[in-house]
């Protein structure tokens, strides 16, 4: 009998249009498939070029039994090497994040370069080869500031989504922004709840009064502006984009349902998701010499989301930490050379998607709650619920895939 035979049973239970079944949100089984596998054969996002800014700065991405130093070289590149000493296996970073010209084992001292060689190893027997025992990579991509990388030794191919978001996200200069504030939030929820909510404004009117004051719903997950004020207004935001160079059509997760790109709307007169909905920092990171009512949104399979503004960029991601327990990681970007409490006050910049964020995680909460009990039934999406059925058929796809390559592999 397989490890994930329970999943490949619930997968099997499946319907269009309608929720996964229950063992696939609650399980043990579930979140031990999801981690080990599933998670492990696509690309998630991991942080931003932001946060390794200089040679030497390191970020770990954590997942289960999974760590990984994402760490900028002195040549500026940026790589992903498994957390894992070469020698018996210790592992090399504790702190979430640092910065130094090396790496070296706690353990028995071997060294390494920020490229991944091994530098040092003490007393080695002869014909040992320090150019064959380096730290093991992870599959990186940077897309226009954005980092991605592969747990699986795999990849599925990456070439259209790094193009199409390059395209639009390279407007905003990541490399020349820093991080302001990284937030950590834990949601008693399972991840793909949490993944569901943000992928639908089905809940926003009765549950995002912050996000409100600056949200317009059309180009989220429904294309009718709502009243015929509204459909001039969103023309003339078209039209502007267009003199500005900055239009696009929407990118629908095509070819396999991994990346949505789309420039948004914003509420007449306001610029940013602040509660004002003026812009929240005074130095613009954009490469448009003003400022426009609008956002950039990109939401990436099966783990990330990420607005950008004409001043600042907000990213977010999750990573599961048990069947109903999720890491919501939420990072604000502003241009390098913005200083705090001069050019941006923290709680202004943070303080609408902070307040969504509680809010989500609550609703989150209460639907994994529910579903725990024995009244949970596949229910229906609506008709403004389509990018949750688009990350649900993403999830159902490629679980079976990896299900069936992980079964192939160990028969």
């Amino acid at each position: 009998m397989s490890h994930f035979e329970p999943v490949a049973g619930w997968l099997a239970l499946d319907q269009a249009g309608r929720s996964l079944p229950q063992g696939l949100y609650i399980s043990d089984e579930a979140f031990a498939f999801d981690t080990q596998v599933m998670l492990k054969s696509v690309w998630l996002f991991a942080c931003t070029v932001a946060h390794v800014k200089k040679p030497g700065d390191f970020y770990l991405f954590e997942m289960a039994n999974a760590s990984v130093i994402i760490v900028r070289g002195r040549d500026g590149e940026v790589r992903a090497f498994h957390n894992s000493c070469a020698h018996r296996g210790a592992k090399i970073c504790s702190q979430a994040s640092g910065s130094g010209p090396r790496f070296t084992c706690p353990y028995h001292q071997w060294s390494y370069g920020l490229d991944g060689r091994l530098l040092a190893a003490r007393n080695m027997p002869d014909g040992f080869e320090k150019g064959a025992n380096g730290l093991k990579p992870v599959a990186l991509e940077n897309i226009a500031g954005m980092i991605f990388i592969c747990l699986g030794d795999n990849p599925p191919q990456i070439g259209r989504a790094k193009a199409e978001i390059a395209e639009q996200v390279s407007l905003y200069n990541l490399d020349r922004l820093k991080v302001a504030v990284q937030e950590d939030m834990v949601h008693q929820a399972n991840w793909k709840l949490v993944m569901e909510n943000n992928r639908e404004c089905y809940h926003c009117d009765a549950n995002h009064p912050e996000l409100n004051k600056t949200f317009v719903p059309y180009g989220f997950d429904n294309d009718m502006p709502v009243s015929d004020a509204e459909s001039g207004y969103i023309a003339g935001q078209i039209a502007r984009w267009k003199d500005l160079g900055i239009y696009h059509d929407l990118i629908e997760f095509p070819e396999g349902g991994w990346h949505r790109v789309s420039r948004l709307p914003m509420a007449e007169g306001t610029y940013a998701a602040t509660l004002d909905g003026q812009p929240a920092s005074r130095l613009p990171i954009w490469s448009v010499p003003e400022a426009d009512s609008s956002s950039l949104s990109v939401h990436t399979q099966p783990n990330s989301w990420h607005h950008f503004f004409c001043d600042h960029a907000v990213t977010f991601s999750l990573t599961p930490l048990g069947p109903d327990r999720t890491l919501l990681r939420t990072s604000w970007l502003v241009h390098e050379d913005a200083v705090e409490d001069v050019d941006y006050d923290r709680e202004n910049l943070t303080a609408v998607w902070r307040a969504t964020n509680h809010q989500d995680g609550h609703l989150a909460e209460i639907n994994h709650a529910g579903i725990a009990t024995d009244g949970y039934s596949q229910g229906y999406y609506s008709l403004d619920e389509g990018m949750v059925e688009a990350f649900k058929d993403f999830y159902v796809s490629h679980a079976r895939t990896a299900l069936t390559a992980t079964e192939g592999s160990a028969a």
